[in-house]
C-alpha cells in the first residue's frame, strides 16, 4: 500500500526533540545535583516475558542512563517456571515463598537503599490479591514508591484490603493516568499530595514511514493492521476478527497481524486452546488469509520494529477500566494510526484526537474506523502526526527525569544536626487541667474525649521531681495534681490502682493492667528518692510500701521491670526497706530466667518478639545486679541491652526503634509505626549501663537514640520542638502522626533530663541545662 508522507512535519518534531533544546520537564522540575542515591526496585524483570518485567526493566535502564550516580538493586519476581535471572539482580523471590520477601526486605534495609520502588499488579505477587508483598513492604525502612499498574474502582474484599495498606504505607503513589489519581483519592482516600502521575515511558525513535521489516516479512504494499501484546480472552481479539469481512470486502489484501505469545498461565491452564478458537474464528468467517500470527514474546526492540510496520495499530480490549497499556503507548510514540475501545488508558492518550476511540467493544465500528483510515490516507497521516507528537512527552529520557525526580525527592537527606536545649516545659503543662494530665491531644489540642490516665500522671509526677530547683517551685501546683491523682487511683478493696478515668471524672474500671501499676510504684519510688519536698517524699513512701505486694504477684515482664525500677530507687532512699528489697530479688531472678529461656542464635533478648519499653527489662536487670551485688544479673543486662542497641541501630548508624506493627509478633521486626517512648526507655537504659560500666559506648547509643528526636531517623524528620517543649505521636511511613499526647511529650521531656544529668552536664560542666543548644529544629507536624 502506496504511503502519503509528510517527511518535513517528522523530521522537525525529531529534529527540534534532539536539539541542544530537547523536550524536558519545567525548570522547576529537573532533578537537582544532589548525593548519590541507592534505589532497591522491585518487580519482575527479564528474562521474564510480561508486561511488568519488560516495564521494570525500562525503568532499570533508563533510570542508570538519566543518573549515573543512582545505584539500583534489582529484586526480581520469579515464579518456578522462568529461567534463572542474570547477574543484574541483586535477589530473585519465589512469588510463592514468605521467606524469600522477608529475606528481601532484610538485604534491602542491609543495602542502606534510601528509597524503595515496588512495581504493583494483583498477579504477580502470592497469596490472595498478592498480600504475599507485604511480607517484604511491612519490614523495609526506608520510603516506599509504589507504581500501580492496576487501580480498580470496584476491587473485590482481597483487592481492598491489599490496596488499603499500600495507601497507608506508601510515601508515594504513581498512577499512570488521571484516572488512577482520582480512584485512589475517591475511591481509597490517597491525599493528593501522595500521589504522582508519570505516564507510561514510551521509545525515542525517527518516526518510520514505511518499515524496511515490511520487505524482509514480504507484506509490501498491503495494508496493515495489528494488536500486540500476550494473547487472552481479555484482549477483544473476537471483535476484532469478526469485523474482518466488512473490511476484507473493500480491501481484500488488507492484514491483520496479531503479535504476541499465548499468556504463559493461559498455556499452563488449556495449552493453546484459545488460540485455536481463533483461528476457527477467522476461518468460519472466510478470513483466515487475511490473519497472520506472530506467537511468540518480542523484546522490546523487536516489539518496536513489528509496530512501525503496520498502519494501523488496533486496540480492541473489552476491559474499559484498563489503566495502562505498553503497547498503546508504543504506538502513539512511533506514529501510528490508533483505533481503540475507550478503555481508560485510551480516552486519555488519544485525547484531543490523537487517534480513534469507539463507542465500545463493537466489530461494525471497528469496521467503520478502519475503512475510514484506508480510504482517506490523509485522514491517517494527520492521526500519525498528532500521535507523533503526543509521543514525544511520553519519551523514555523524559520519563526517566521525572523518575529520578521522585526518587530524589522521597530519599532522605543528609541527617540534620542534634539540639542539647532542655525543652520547654509549658509543653507538657499545656496538656493538663486541675485533674492531671490528659491521655492524648488533637494536633495540640487536648482531647477531652479520652480522659485521663495513671500511667501519664505517673510520668509527669516523675519529671516534675527531676527539674531543677527553682523548676520545682514552679511545678509545685502540678506535683501536687499528680499526686491526688495517682492517690484516688487507689482502689483499697482490689489492692491495686485504677488507671483510665474519663473528662467526667469517673472511673472507668476497677483495676488498671499490671503495667499500669507496675508504671504507677516505680513513680512512687522515684518520688520517695527525688522529690524536692519532704512531704512529697514521706507521701510517696508510705503509697509505694501499702502498694508494694502486688509487685510481688506480677506477671508482665514490663510491670515487673517497672517495679523493679520502683523499688531500686525506694531503695536509694531507705536501704533497709524489706518490701522494696522482696521486689528486687524476685525482678532480678524473674527477668534473667526470662533471658536464658528465649535467648537463641541472632537473638539475644527476654521475649519471642519485641513490644513497647523494650529497653527498660534490660535497665531493671542491671539495677537489680547492681543493687544486689549481682555480678551475673548485671552483665545479663548489659548483654540484652547490648544487643538491643545494635538491634535497633540502622545501618547507616541511627536509631530504628522497633514499631508498633511488630508488638505480639513473635521473632518479627517492623520499622513503622515508631514511638517517642522507645528513644526514652533506650537513653534510660543506656544511662545505667554507662553508669555501671563507664563506657563511652554507651553514651554513643544514648545520644544516638536521642537525636532520632531531631531528625536522625528514618525519614529525616523532627518530632520534638524544644521551644514549645512538644513532642509528636510517632515516625510512620509518611512522616509523623502529628499528635501530641502525653507519653510522647513526656517521653521527650524526661529523655531530655536524663541527657542533662547524665551527659551534657558530664561533658560540658560550666554550661547550663536551659542553654544547652546547637540547633533548633521545628516541630513536624
Amino acid at each position: 500500500m502506496k504511503h502519503d508522507s509528510d517527511d518535513r512535519f517528522f523530521r522537525d518534531i525529531s529534529l527540534d526533540h534532539h536539539s541542544s533544546s530537547p523536550v524536558s520537564l519545567p525548570a522547576d522540575k529537573v532533578p537537582p545535583i544532589r548525593q548519590a542515591h541507592r534505589l532497591a526496585l522491585i518487580g519482575c524483570f527479564r528474562p521474564r516475558q510480561c508486561g511488568i518485567a519488560t516495564f521494570t526493566a525500562d525503568t532499570y535502564d533508563h533510570l542508570r542512563a538519566a543518573r549515573c550516580d543512582l545505584a539500583i538493586d534489582i529484586y526480581a519476581m520469579r515464579s518456578r517456571t522462568d529461567p534463572d535471572m542474570g547477574s543484574e539482580v541483586s535477589l530473585a523471590i519465589n512469588e510463592q515463598a514468605p521467606a524469600d520477601y522477608r529475606a528481601a526486605a532484610e538485604a534491602i534495609n542491609a543495602s542502606g537503599a534510601q528509597a524503595i520502588w515496588l512495581q504493583h499488579e494483583f498477579g504477580i505477587y502470592g497469596g490472595a490479591a498478592g498480600e504475599m508483598i507485604f511480607e517484604l513492604v511491612d519490614r523495609v525502612a526506608a520510603p516506599l514508591i509504589v507504581t500501580l499498574h492496576t487501580v480498580l474502582a470496584a476491587p473485590s474484599a482481597d483487592q481492598r484490603r491489599v490496596m488499603d495498606r499500600l495507601v497507608a504505607r506508601a510515601s508515594k503513589l504513581v498512577v499512570m493516568s488521571d484516572y488512577g489519581r482520582e480512584t485512589l483519592r475517591d475511591v481509597y482516600g490517597a491525599s493528593a499530595a501522595q500521589i504522582v502521575h508519570i505516564e507510561h515511558g514510551t521509545p525515542d525513535r525517527p518516526f518510520v514511514d514505511i518499515a524496511p521489516l515490511r520487505e524482509a516479512l514480504g507484506i509490501a504494499d498491503r495494508p496493515v493492521i495489528s494488536t500486540f501484546g500476550l494473547i487472552g480472552p481479555g484482549k477483544g481479539l473476537e471483535a476484532a476478527i469478526r469485523a474482518l469481512p466488512l473490511i476484507v470486502a473493500q480491501y481484500p489484501d488488507v492484514l491483520y497481524r496479531i503479535v504476541g505469545a499465548t499468556h504463559p498461565n493461559l498455556v499452563a491452564a488449556e495449552g493453546e486452546a484459545y488460540r485455536e478458537s481463533l483461528e476457527q474464528l477467522a476461518e468460519s468467517l472466510g478470513v483466515a488469509g487475511n490473519v497472520a500470527w506472530e506467537n511468540r514474546f518480542l523484546d522490546t526492540e523487536e516489539l518496536l520494529d513489528q509496530i512501525e510496520l503496520c498502519d494501523i495499530y488496533l486496540a480492541p480490549y473489552p476491559n474499559l477500566q484498563q489503566i495502562t497499556s505498553g503497547t498503546l503507548a508504543y504506538a502513539v510514540a512511533l506514529g501510528r494510526a490508533v483505533v481503540s475501545t475507550p478503555f481508560v488508558h485510551a480516552r486519555e492518550l488519544l485525547a484531543d484526537d490523537v487517534g480513534i476511540l469507539l463507542p465500545g467493544i463493537d466489530s461494525d465500528a471497528i469496521a467503520e474506523a478502519v475503512l475510514l483510515l484506508l480510504a482517506v490516507p490523509e485522514e491517517r497521516r494527520t492521526l500519525q502526526r498528532r500521535a507523533y507528537a503526543r509521543g514525544r512527552r511520553t519519551a523514555w529520557n523524559v520519563i526517566a527525569r521525572a523518575c529520578a525526580t521522585l526518587v530524589d525527592g522521597v530519599a532522605l537527606p543528609e541527617p540534620p544536626a542534634g539540639t542539647r536545649r532542655m525543652p520547654a516545659i509549658e509543653g507538657a503543662w499545656a496538656l493538663c487541667d486541675d485533674v492531671g494530665m490528659f491521655q492524648h491531644s488533637i494536633h495540640r489540642v487536648p482531647d477531652r474525649r479520652h480522659g485521663y490516665c495513671i500511667d501519664d500522671n505517673a510520668r509527669a509526677l516523675m519529671l516534675v521531681h527531676g527539674l531543677p530547683a527553682r523548676g520545682q517551685v514552679l511545678a509545685q501546683s502540678r506535683a501536687l495534681s499528680f499526686a491526688s491523682f495517682i492517690q484516688h487511683g487507689w482502689n483499697p478493696d482490689r489492692r491495686v490502682f485504677r488507671n483510665f478515668m474519663g473528662y467526667d471524672r469517673r472511673w472507668l474500671e476497677d483495676e488498671g493492667s499490671e503495667d499500669s501499676n507496675g508504671r504507677t510504684l516505680w513513680a512512687l519510688g522515684h518520688a520517695a528518692a527525688h522529690a524536692a519536698s519532704p512531704a512529697m517524699r514521706d507521701w510517696a513512701a508510705d503509697l509505694f510500701d501499702l502498694a508494694a505486694p502486688m509487685g510481688e504477684r506480677f506477671k508482665s515482664p514490663r510491670a515487673v521491670a517497672f517495679a523493679v525500677l520502683g523499688a531500686d530507687a525506694r531503695l536509694a532512699h531507705e536501704p533497709g526497706n524489706a518490701r522494696a528489697h522482696a521486689i528486687v530479688e524476685r525482678g532480678g531472678a524473674f527477668l534473667c530466667a526470662l533471658w536464658k529461656a528465649a535467648r537463641r542464635p541472632g537473638w539475644d533478648w527476654f521475649e519471642a518478639g519485641l513490644s513497647y519499653d523494650n529497653a527498660r527489662l534490660a535497665e531493671a536487670l542491671i539495677r537489680a545486679g547492681q543493687r544486689l551485688r549481682s555480678l551475673p544479673l548485671e552483665e545479663a543486662g548489659l548483654a540484652a541491652l547490648d544487643w538491643l542497641a545494635d538491634f535497633q541501630t540502622a545501618r547507616e548508624g541511627h536509631f530504628r526503634p522497633v514499631g508498633s506493627d511488630s508488638f505480639d509478633r513473635a521473632g518479627e521486626s517492623f520499622p513503622f509505626d515508631q514511638q517517642p517512648l522507645e528513644a526514652w526507655a533506650t537513653i534510660d537504659a543506656c544511662a545505667t549501663a554507662f553508669d555501671a560500666t563507664r563506657s563511652k559506648a554507651w553514651r554513643a547509643h544514648a545520644e544516638t537514640a536521642y537525636a532520632w528526636f531531631f531528625g536522625r531517623n528514618d525519614r529525616a524528620i523532627a518530632l520534638a520542638d524544644p521551644n514549645s517543649g512538644r513532642c509528636v505521636d510517632g515516625l510512620t511511613p509518611h512522616g509523623v502522626n502529628s499528635n501530641s499526647g502525653a507519653e510522647s511529650v513526656l517521653a521527650y521531656q524526661l529523655a531530655s533530663q536524663t541527657m542533662a544529668a547524665k551527659f551534657w552536664r558530664e561533658a560540658m560542666p560550666e554550661v547550663g541545662a536551659r542553654s544547652l543548644s546547637t540547633s533548633v529544629p521545628e516541630l513536624a507536624g
